[in-house]
């Protein structure tokens, strides 16, 4: 490379001297190898106290004809040395990116670098799918609802009055402001039911669907997060009875955690939109002396999981059905806690904590199915 150009000095040049001093700059930004070079010319000339603005200083003493001509040829000779000087930087511009780019090529013909960090599949949308699979292959669809519901919808349409504990301020999201004709309020959904509502309302019997989706109730420990999935089932029709709901439970919850003789059993329980209502227990086996993994299975212990019953007369009556003509059953269960106790994900909290290394240790590889019972 050659010798970067050594700034013109600034030196005073009488006004016979203009065509010399562009002859010199021009020679000088020639010269210019670097970009750094071509800087250093354009402050010795055109700088603040470069050649060129020390001569424009002293037009001031000058006669007014000749200061006029004299600073004619000034700004002339100014604007002809910085377009030189302009040109130059464009050239070694130019020179400097195609150097980069051939130091820098990519030969695009190699195989590419493996992946540092692959996706996951996170644990709740694995499950919804698995659900979502499982049931379809029984005769169920998908409905879905708003997650923001009136208090008719999310409680009363619910068989549940004004007075029951699940519509106090500390177990439901109301929103401010919200109040509608006749009082009734908007609220997050504290769970999936109103989808049933609406489904009922649309759509005439046989009805057999099931709500996956978002709720929100005030909590936040261990075990309960302020908002959390559930899945909840419903069957309408002319003949379904509780037999019904026990086996169809039996069958889900057989294919779901993939054990083939695990057992469940019914609890007498209450529900304001189930009569009569039921806990859903499972088979386990429990640590002794809490220490140790709990495992599924026919082991002579039980796991609450969920809550079924069939579907309450008045819960029929306010979707516009006749009880007398029309029985179903209706379960729920936490999505959450399914995935839990299939993937042994010990805190609910961390599901949603958005850590990739918790991710990349309970996510699943995308179209990985680890449950062998859907495949095919």
């Amino acid at each position: 490379m050659a010798e970067a150009a050594r700034p013109v000095e600034n030196t005073p040049i009488s006004s016979g001297d203009l065509d010399a001093l562009k002859t010199e700059f021009a020679a000088a930004v020639a010269a210019a190898d670097s970009i750094a070079a071509l800087d250093d010319i354009r402050v010795s000339a055109l700088g603040k106290k470069g050649r060129i603005t020390d001569m424009m200083k002293t037009l001031g003493s000058l006669p007014p004809d000749e200061r006029k001509n004299r600073g004619a040829a000034l700004n002339v000779l100014k604007d002809e040395i910085a377009a030189a000087i302009d040109a130059r930087h464009k050239i070694l511009a130019d020179t400097a990116l195609a150097e980069k780019l051939a130091r820098e090529s990519i030969d695009v013909t190699l195989a590419p670098r493996p992946a540092a960090n692959d996706g996951r599949v996170h644990p709740i949308s694995q499950t919804i799918d698995e659900l979502v699979t499982i049931f379809a292959s029984m005769g169920f669809s998908v409905a879905k609802g708003p997650d923001i519901e009136s208090e008719y919808y999310n409680f009363e349409a619910l068989n549940l009055p004004s007075s029951h504990p699940a519509r106090d301020m500390q177990a439901t999201f109301f929103l401010p402001g919200s109040a509608q004709a006749g009082g009734d309020k908007m609220v997050l959904r504290t769970q999936t039911s109103p989808v049933q509502i609406r489904t009922m309302k649309a759509q005439k019997p046989p009805i057999r669907i099931i709500a996956p989706g978002r709720t929100y109730r005030c909590d936040y420990d261990m075990t309960h997060t302020p908002m959390f999935h559930q899945i909840e089932g419903l069957v309408i029709d002319q003949s379904t009875h509780m037999g019904h709901l026990k086996g169809c439970l039996l069958d889900f919850m057989r294919a779901f955690f993939g054990i083939d003789d695990l057992p469940i059993r019914f609890r007498p329980s209450y529900f304001p939109f189930t009569e009569p209502s039921a806990e859903i227990d499972i088979g386990c086996k429990r640590p002794k002396g809490g220490k140790g993994e709990l495992k599924l299975g026919n082991y002579g212990d039980w796991l609450e999981i969920g809550g079924c019953g069939m579907v309450h007369p008045n819960v029929l009556r306010n979707c516009g059905l006749d009880p007398d003509a029309y029985q179903g059953f209706a379960f729920g269960m936490g999505i959450e806690r399914m995935a839990m106790l299939k993937y042994g994900i010990p805190d609910l909290r961390t599901f949603f904590d958005a850590d990739l290394r918790w991710l990349k240790h309970y996510g699943f590889v995308p179209l990985d199915i680890p449950n062998p019972a859907l495949k095919g």
